[in-house]
């Protein structure tokens, strides 16, 4: 008996056209798939998400498209956005590959008004102090890889390197003295003479440093502040006293107005009077460490850990109260200050997320940021507008306001 061949139609299922396999990668979504009427088995464009046609059977192919370039267009806008808040660490060592569409930063800084003059690569590790003596051609470092580093400030190049024997909490100067912190001893040598000593007395890391009244005070891990006075050629540095109060590390010291401040790992500031060497006040403001200390003007501004920076003024009873306080998002872990080319008074505010910003006072206004490989410990300030930072990898960077003439003619 003879048959016939009887052929059935082929059941496609209605969402084969939005399942299908995509060809070609691309950001940009189909715009006829959006309208329900791509028949292309293997689409260049993107077939993702649900169509508007699915959720509305009775939108136009007008609108469909205009929705579809809508969309591309912010997926397009969203593609490449700059990170305000971090370098590229390819481009740091020159392997970024993605240029333009990477969404981190390539430069040290933005803001107007400065520029960085130099990097300064050497220390391996955190650069922890940073000093040019006024009657020097040389910027001195030092950091916890235990050397302090000497540099040329024509060439830019380490003449010279220093075994310190242990990582270096602090560096400071005055007159042709260099002191350098390591742990349980003062480093101290004159450039002129080349004459060194070391001033026993400290327990634990020497963690700040500072000189006022011909009086050398270093803040060390047990608390204890130790004062060392000058005395004759043969032994130029006596101990003439500790000051006790603090329960934890001393990490910052500063001197305005016949005062010594000095901030502690115990949360407090202290006050203590330069003539009698007595504590007469204990500010308790901070909730965490107070890492950093200056005094400008009649102002003491302190930073800690809690995120904050606080403005102090004293009262007509004579205490200190605060005046202000400026949250940041980040602990902030060193404060510095100086006038810019204008004369405007800027505070550099370093914050535990590898950036310093740049405030101008009284209003706190950003003028700027500065960018480190990591975390910036140092701030220095030096003359001719220039001033200096390192970070915890061991860079140390060289920067310096612009003349407003020249940066006028540059514009």
């Amino acid at each position: 008996m003879a048959t016939k061949e009887v052929r059935r139609p082929t059941m496609r299922p209605e969402s084969s056209v939005y399942t299908r396999p995509v060809g070609v990668s691309s950001k940009t979504v189909c715009a006829y798939w959006i309208a329900g009427r791509c028949t292309k088995k293997f689409c260049r464009f993107l077939h993702t998400g649900a169509p508007s046609s699915l959720a509305n059977p009775h939108i136009s192919k007008q609108k469909a498209i205009q929705k579809g370039n809508a969309y591309n267009a912010t997926q397009k806008s969203n593609v490449v956005q700059k990170s305000p808040e971090k370098v590229c660490k390819f481009w740091v060592v020159g392997n970024c590959v993605e240029g333009d569409r990477c969404p981190y930063l390539h430069t040290w800084f933005r803001g107007a008004g400065f520029s960085m003059l130099a990097k300064l690569q050497g220390h391996k590790k955190a650069v922890t102090g940073i000093a040019l003596p006024e009657t020097s051609d040389k910027l001195y470092s030092a950091g916890t890889d235990g050397t302090a580093r000497v540099w040329d400030c024509r060439t830019g190049q380490c003449g010279s390197v220093i075994n310190l024997g242990g990582e270096a909490g602090s560096l400071v100067s005055d007159g042709p003295w260099i002191f350098v912190g390591v742990p349980n001893v003062v480093k101290a040598w004159n450039i002129q003479t080349n004459a060194e000593f070391n001033l026993n007395g400290p327990v634990g890391q020497v963690h700040a440093m500072v000189v006022a009244n011909e009086m050398l005070f270093a803040g060390a891990q047990d608390g204890v502040i130790l004062v060392w006075k000058g005395c004759s050629e043969s032994n130029p540095f006596q101990l003439a006293g500790t000051l006790k109060g603090h329960t934890q590390a001393v990490v910052c010291l500063t001197v305005g107005r016949s005062r010594l401040y000095s901030g502690s790992v115990d949360q407090t500031i202290r006050v203590w009077d330069l003539d009698t060497l007595q504590c007469i006040m204990t500010l308790n403001g901070h909730s965490d460490v107070v890492m950093s200390l200056i005094c400008w003007d009649q102002f003491l501004l302190s930073c800690s850990l809690d995120c904050t920076i606080k403005v102090w003024v004293a009262t007509e009873g004579g205490n200190l109260e605060v005046t202000y306080t400026h949250n940041e998002e980040h602990g902030v872990l060193a404060l510095s200050g100086m006038p810019d080319a204008e004369a405007k008074p800027i505070l550099f505010c370093s914050c535990n997320d590898a950036s310093v910003r740049l405030y101008e006072l009284p209003s706190f206004t950003e003028r700027g940021r500065l960018f480190g490989k990591r975390e910036v410990r140092a701030i220095q300030i030096g003359p001719g507008g220039l001033f200096f930072s390192g970070d915890t990898s061991g860079l140390l960077s060289v920067w310096k306001w612009l003349d407003p003439d020249l940066k006028e003619l540059s514009s």
